[in-house]
């Protein structure tokens, strides 16, 4: 998908080695699900080999923080690039006790706004090679849903 904006390192897997990283460490094929309505798909959208239809394939590190996805998120989709559009991330992986997926929300990102999850990396949040990230997008005109994960400040 090129670059990231402000010409940061470039996310595709045919860049140099990455500098932060030992060299056998390889980019991973991150399948990104995306909603514009502010809620993550439906666990159910992902059962018996099925995947949601909204999906973007980001060749990526471990370490890709928040803001980068959210950046290149932004790339795919020009109207996500509001000031105030609010990214809502959630692993989605398999449920090793029972059949199906589970999801897992992480944190969020907001166009034109720093916040602190921007430097959340995928690594530090447990994310495994095979999981998928599904990311709500609320338009800046409306709230997003309540999360599970607020805040107590």
């Amino acid at each position: 998908l090129g670059m990231a904006a402000g010409g940061e390192r470039p996310l595709t897997l045919a860049s140099p080695p990455h500098p932060r990283i030992a060299p056998q460490t390889c980019p991973l094929l991150l399948r990104v699900f995306t909603t514009n309505n502010g809620r993550h798909h439906r666990m159910d959208e992902f059962s018996r080999g099925n995947v949601p239809s909204s999906e973007l394939q980001i060749y990526t590190w471990m370490d890709a923080t928040l803001k980068e996805l959210t950046s290149l998120v932004k790339e795919v989709y020009p109207e996500a690039r509001k000031k105030g559009t609010h990214f809502n991330f959630a692993i989605v992986f398999t449920d090793l006790k029972r059949p199906g997926y589970r999801v897992k929300e992480i944190g969020s990102t907001m166009s034109g706004r720093k916040g602190t999850d921007d430097s959340m990396t995928l690594q530090s949040q447990k994310f495994q090679i095979g999981d998928y990230l599904d990311i709500a997008i609320t338009p800046p005109n409306r709230a997003p849903p309540p999360s599970s994960r607020m805040r107590p400040y």
